[in-house]
């Protein structure tokens, strides 16, 4: 019965969506079958929310289904799919980018929570797909989603597997250099992990095989995600994250004795290894409020590595993997009264989420950024402390000049106002509004303050001629006509930097005409006196770089052995770095993140050499490769030179060609750190119509 009415299911789905594609070309259905697998092989749910998610699926693009689908597999299904259309409608501006709202939305839309995993399961595959089936200007909307909204609600049910997914997923999205580094690090370092796995765990087997402890072994490297996080928290490097590898001893003991032999093998590790107290979990005296057992302890090895081990029973272990599924995945049958009790305790923990663990929002993002939406649910990425403003020269560089104010969710705010994470922002614009100089004390965009300055120049341009006329006409009738020396004293006189200033400050009237006629008599006077001891300006004494080469220290670990840097990823100061034993040219220094890394690393792990960056290195200027693609727009070319110029930056070259509305370009520019490189990367990205930018 069960099986006909999903064979059903997939039946209507089949015809009802045929002909729809997705992005790559392939058939939706793809997509609706990676869903059910999803749901019942990986969530474990029954057949009856198999087929929900066919008719969902069908429902959607016809709506006149929803009879049909009561009448042919009951009101049961019927409310699931019905409820799944509803959250289908919910827009992310609505949850505000917080897991919170979206939670309550869910409650709101459908009481089932089978709706809810149903929809954490279509997440799981959209993510999975995200690269080969979305468009590129897809992928940051829905990995930020993901990471602010699935995830945490992946975790607070309990899916601790599809919640590291997830994020995962996400980062690798968010976070592409980040993901790249710690990657390639994993890769390089993996024989050495195994070689140390064996050589930790050799003792230990002695001693619980004496000890008669039955027991299984198992490692695990962390995910990407959580790797990122602990050296965004402890402010370190991926070589100094303590427990990058763990290994956990599953003991197999009866339910009465489970913490006595959990603290046997404790005490066994212990003597053989020095723990490090401070870094000791107890969470089976005392369980995590999500119900998480196991005690967990960091060792140092006789050759002073660290690792973490962890040290459970085999109950401990499944519900740690399986959380609220765990019962029927322990026992192995999936009866309705464990699938009852499985779900009601998803409903609980959808409806009373402060009893349970909950996991910070947004860690993914760098503390120097923003999500904002736009009235239309466009997500919109911008620097932490933009304002209103900011957002108005994001959309589009005319609404940013006309600025007079907007709407941030609903209500009237300021142009200087400062955005949070979740806003919807509304600007407000008028045609007869003009930027002044104020406005740069509070934007922090750069292209906002490029064309700010840019418009500010052309004003002056305009009052500086005006101001010129005016004193060039006086000056003629006055008879006077003052010396370059003259000039230079009424710039002093007035504390004003540029001559063009000036002009502007006489075409506003801020200075009066003929206070510059009374300056200009007394200094002809003092002419005709001169002081003695009176002596020319100091002239500043223009220096000249006598460059040999973009020069690189590196700490001397070669011996005579040359080294060069490598022309695929350009490393800088500040980059994560490794050294590459080449056949003819000594070693070749790459970047953690470079292309060819993995590919290196994995060939040729024997040819790889640590390195690192002296502590002090001066003088050193390098040449980095950037590679961009963008949207034709009008003046780009020139955005792209004024961000490099207001960073007093060297473009040493710089070439584009374009077809079908983009352009494809490259620069090559001399910095002397990485900082100075992430800094020019931060800036082109908020120019308007780049697609990608990045280090080649």
């Amino acid at each position: 019965m069960n099986q006909t009415m999903t064979d059903k299911a997939r039946e209507i789905a089949s015809v009802t969506l045929e002909g729809l594609t997705r992005g790559n070309g392939t058939s939706f259905m793809h997509h609706v079958e990676a869903v059910a697998a999803i749901v019942e092989k990986e969530i474990g749910l029954a057949r009856e929310a198999v087929s929900t998610v066919y008719l969902h699926e069908a429902s959607r693009k016809h709506p006149e289904l929803l009879e049909e689908i009561d009448r042919l597999f009951g009101a049961e299904i019927g409310q699931m799919v019905l409820g799944l259309n509803r959250i289908s409608t919910i827009n992310p501006r609505d949850t505000r980018l917080q897991a919170e709202n979206y939670r309550k939305l869910i409650i709101s839309y459908s009481a089932d929570p089978r709706v809810t995993l149903i929809k954490l399961a279509d997440r799981l595959e959209v993510m999975r797909s995200l690269t080969d089936c979305f468009p590129r200007n897809d992928h940051v909307k829905k990995a930020t989603e993901t990471m602010m909204l699935y995830a945490p609600l992946a975790h607070q049910l309990g899916l601790y597997g599809i919640k590291s997914e997830l994020e995962d997923l996400s980062f690798r999205i968010l976070q592409p250099e980040d993901y790249r580094l710690i990657t390639n690090n994993l890769r390089a370092t993996e024989n050495e992990r195994k070689s140390q796995i064996a050589r930790f765990v050799k003792p230990l087997e002695t001693e619980l095989g004496k000890a008669g402890i039955q027991y299984e072994l198992k490692s695990r490297t962390k995910t990407t995600y959580s790797i990122w996080r602990k050296m965004q928290v402890q402010q370190v490097g991926v070589d100094e994250v303590y427990d990058i590898l763990a290994i956990r001893f599953i003991v197999d003991t009866t339910p009465d004795k489970e913490k006595e032999v959990c603290w046997q093998v404790y005490s066994i590790v212990t003597q053989i290894y020095e723990p490090i107290p401070e870094r000791m979990r107890d969470w089976i005296t005392v369980p995590k409020a999500s119900g998480y057992e196991s005690l967990h302890i960091t060792v140092r090895a006789p050759e002073g590595t660290t690792l973490e081990v962890q040290i459970r029973s085999r109950r401990m272990d499944v519900e740690a993997e399986y959380g609220i599924a765990a019962h029927w995945a322990y026992k192995g049958v999936k009866t309705e009264q464990v699938m009852r009790d499985w779900l009601a305790g998803v409903r609980k923990r959808l409806q009373n989420p402060n009893q349970y663990l909950s996991i910070p929002e947004g860690d993914v993002f760098k503390p120097d950024e923003i999500y904002v939406f736009t009235p239309t649910g466009d997500l919109r990425q911008l620097a932490a402390g933009a304002t209103v403003l900011d957002f108005a020269f994001d959309i589009h560089t005319n609404i940013g000049l006309k600025c007079t104010g907007g709407r941030v969710n609903g209500k009237m705010s300021q142009v200087r106002d400062v955005l949070h994470t979740g806003d919807v922002v509304e600007i407000l614009t008028s045609r007869n509004q003009k930027p002044s100089k104020d406005w740069l004390g509070f934007v922090v965009s750069g292209k906002a303050r490029n064309k700010i300055r840019q418009k500010l120049r052309e004003e002056a341009g305009i009052q500086d001629a005006a101001g010129r006329e005016m004193l060039e006409r006086r000056l003629k009738n006055w008879k006077l006509e003052p010396t370059p020396e003259d000039m230079t004293q009424l710039l002093k006189h007035y504390r004003i930097r540029q001559i063009s200033d000036f002009y502007a400050a006489i075409a506003r009237e801020d200075i009066s005409l003929q206070d510059i006629k009374l300056f200009l008599l007394q200094e002809k006077e003092k002419a005709e006196k001169p002081e003695a001891g009176a002596g020319p300006a100091e002239q500043a004494e223009e220096r000249t770089r006598v460059k040999e080469g973009d020069y690189l220290v590196i700490d001397h670990t070669f011996g005579r052995i040359g080294y060069k840097l490598a022309r695929c990823c350009n490393p800088v100061i500040g980059d994560d770095i490794f050294g590459f034993v080449s056949i003819k040219e000594g070693i070749k220094i790459h970047r953690m993140s470079c292309p060819n890394a993995a590919r290196l690393m994995t060939k040729y792990p024997y040819r790889i050499q640590k390195v690192r960056w002296r502590d002090t290195v001066a003088s050193a200027i390098f040449q980095i490769t950037i590679r961009f693609t963008a949207y034709q727009e009008a003046g780009l070319a020139q955005e792209i030179s004024d961000v490099i110029g207001n960073l007093s930056l060297n473009l040493r070259s710089f070439t584009f060609s374009g077809q079908s509305g983009k352009i494809s370009g490259k620069l090559q520019v001399a910095v002397n750190s990485n900082k100075q490189a992430d800094l020019l990367l931060f800036h082109l990205r908020k120019i308007r119509g780049i697609i990608k930018v990045g280090r080649e």
